[in-house]
Formats: structure tokens, sequence, C-alpha cells
């Protein structure tokens, strides 16, 4: 039934953009479709990401624009919800006049909107959905064509995570704690895992915990027992906030490491900030970066919103950026164009690191390591992923 309506809305789009097209109706602004969630379970991460876009397109304008016009952002809450997100992007393609389309931020969102935009050829970017599915046909094994993110997918933070357990940290014997109702979580286990005993290292203790647990002490007994210098736990931050005030109340003093997961200041407000120091995880972005484009964008964030930015600011206002980067570069607001500009960026200079897409249109950048020092994200170093 689902499917069945994604069919029928795509159709109904590709009959609206052929009308619109025939009247071929010039706009005095460039419009731009901003399709977030803005409500619903994952408000957060919409609300934060469309800040970064309105401060970009904001900064644009007041530089002028793009080929002598303004960008409209046309911003529309899709409310957390697929089948709402699909719907949003059609109203987006098929009445507003927009050329390109940015959002949602969540894989299983974006998913449901990529056939419309495949099949309107309206540019699309996603600053957050980490699903390799998302820009690459699992069928085909073919890139689809119109669709790029700005972020990075699971398998390299893993790769890198690595590289800094084994390396900068030194550790040779790990545990591996994650969340095997999760798909996000195992991906990463089982790339990470690879990696330690691909370097020399050993896995020396391994196992999963469900999302609904709450007492991990037994375990963390047994990681302990087992010799592990360090524990890899790539989950959420609720479940590694518990994890690891657990860990130190039983003296296990030996850093933790984890992914993208852990973002967010209620890790700090569930375990506490002492239990925190020797913790470190892989982030897209980190305010404390001291590269000039980073403390750029820091300091006009604040400005504009009065706190500082964290990843899905960032990555809003990357993704927004390149996006009227690409239009300006086209020198047209012809969605091939656009897409075309898209796809031959190289070297950008995005405050989360400087960017290239690759052939599968994912971002190739470094992964910033963030160290917690008394409950505050410190940014510890740059890794660019080996494969």
């Amino acid at each position: 039934m689902k499917r069945l309506l994604v069919i029928l809305l795509v159709a109904m789009l590709s009959v609206s953009i052929v009308g619109c097209a025939g009247t071929e109706e010039a706009s005095d602004t460039i419009r731009i479709g901003v399709n977030y969630e803005l409500s619903g379970p994952v408000a957060t991460y919409g609300s934060n990401t469309v800040d970064g876009i309105k401060l970009a397109v904001k900064e644009v304008n007041e530089a002028g624009g793009i080929n002598g016009k303004m960008v409209e952002a046309i911003i529309l809450d899709n409310k957390s919800d697929p089948a709402e997100a699909l719907s949003v992007a059609t109203k987006l393609m098929a009445e507003e006049n927009i050329i390109a389309l940015l959002g949602p931020a969540t894989s299983g969102a974006c998913l449901n909107v990529v056939p419309a935009a495949m099949d309107a050829g309206i540019p699309m970017m996603t600053g957050s959905a980490t699903n390799p599915d998302v820009t690459v046909d699992p069928v085909t094994g073919e890139t689809r064509e119109y669709i790029f993110r700005t972020c990075f997918t699971d398998p390299p933070q893993a790769i890198v995570g690595a590289a800094f357990a084994m390396g900068d940290l030194g550790v040779k014997k790990v545990a591996i704690y994650y969340d095997n109702t999760n798909d996000y979580s195992k991906g990463l286990y089982e790339v990470f895992k690879s990696e330690v005993e691909a370097a020399g290292g050993e896995v020396v203790a391994e196992e999963g915990f469900s999302a609904d647990d709450q007492e991990f002490r037994p375990t963390l007994t047994k990681f302990k027992n087992a010799g592990a210098e360090l524990i890899y736990v790539p989950a959420y931050y609720e479940k590694v906030a518990k994890i690891i005030s657990q860990a130190r109340e039983l003296g296990i003093d030996v850093p933790f490491l984890g992914a993208d997961g852990w973002d967010s200041p209620d890790l700090v407000a569930i375990a506490g900030a002492e239990p925190l120091n020797n913790t470190y995880f892989t982030n897209h972005f980190s305010s404390s970066d001291t590269a000039p484009v980073v403390a750029e964008f820091v300091a006009e964030f604040q400005a504009e919103y009065g706190e500082v930015p964290g990843s899905f600011q960032a990555l809003g206002y990357d993704t927004a950026k390149l996006l009227m980067t690409a239009i300006e570069n086209a020198g047209s607001e012809d969605p091939q164009a656009i897409t075309d500009a898209l796809a031959a960026i190289a070297d950008y200079p995005a405050v989360t690191g400087t960017l290239s897409f690759d052939e599968a249109h994912n971002p190739i950048k470094e992964i910033a390591i963030i160290e917690m020092v008394d409950g505050e994200q410190v940014l510890s170093t740059k890794i660019a992923p080996s494969k």
C-alpha cells in the first residue's frame, strides 16, 4: 500500500512538473525547497539543520545573491514522518517552482523522497542521512544521479575510530559493546572489529545489549576481567551515558570510544561530566576547531542565534552553501546544470572539512575525533578515512 502511494504521488508529480515546464514562468528569485523535520520525534535534527541553512542563505543574499538574484528558501515541515516528507517534496517541486531540494534529515525520510526527486530530475542534498542507499541504488549498484549528501556514511567513522584507538591511544586489546537492536550500531561494530583485527589488535570481548536494557554492570565486569584496554560503544547517547556511568562506578578507568550517536547535550546531563573524562567519539564537526573557516562560522552563528553551533547546524550550513556554490558555478538555474556542477565540486572549504564528492556522491573529507573534557567537547584530532 505504501509503495502504491509513492508510485501514485510520483506520477502526479511528473505531470505537474511537465505542466510547470510548459509555462516557463521565470522567477525573480532563486527558489530552494527545504524539507525538514521541524516537529515530531526528531525535530531537533531538522530545526538545528534549518538554522544552518537560513544563516547560509542570509550570508549569500547579503553578499549580493547568485548571478544577480536573491535566494529564497521555501521551508516546510515534514513532521518527522517519511510519508509526510514525500508529500512535502511533491508540493515543493510541483507547486513552488524550486530548482533544488534540501533535506530531509533522516535516512528513512530521505529514502521515501529519493524516487520523486530522481523522477523529476531535481538535485537533492541531505546533510545527515547516512544510509548508503540514499545515494546509491542497492538493486543496480548505480549512483543516483541527482542525490548528494554532505555527512559521512557509517563505515568511514568506524575505520577512523579504529585507527585512532590503535594509533593515537596506542591500545591493542579492545572490547565492543553494541546495540544489537539497531542497524547503525551493528554496522559500526562490524567495521570497527574488522579494522582492529586487520591492524594487529585483539577484540578480547564483545557483547550486544537491547534497547530496553538498563543494567550493564555484569557485561562491563566481563570486559574488565578480559583485560580490555579500551571499550568501543557505537550507540546513541542515552545508553552510552548509562554504560559509562556504571563502568566508572565499577572502577573501570580505561578510555571509551564511540561514534556520532554520542553527540547530544544529554550525554553529559545523564552521565555527569567527571565519568566522561577519557572518552572520545567520531563526529562531523567541532566548534573548538581553530581552522579559520570554522572560527568564522562559529562567530557568525553565535551572532545570529546566541549559541554555539553543533554538527547539525554546521552540516545544514555546508549543505546550503555547497548547493548555492553549484548554482553559481553552473551559471544557470537549470537543475541538470546544477547537478553536474555539484558532482564537479572539489576541495570545497566546508566548515565540516574540506570536501570533494566521490563517485557515489558521498563526501571525501576528514573526520573529527572529539574528546570529552570536564563535560565539554574538545577537538582531539582530525583523521582522513583510509578507504
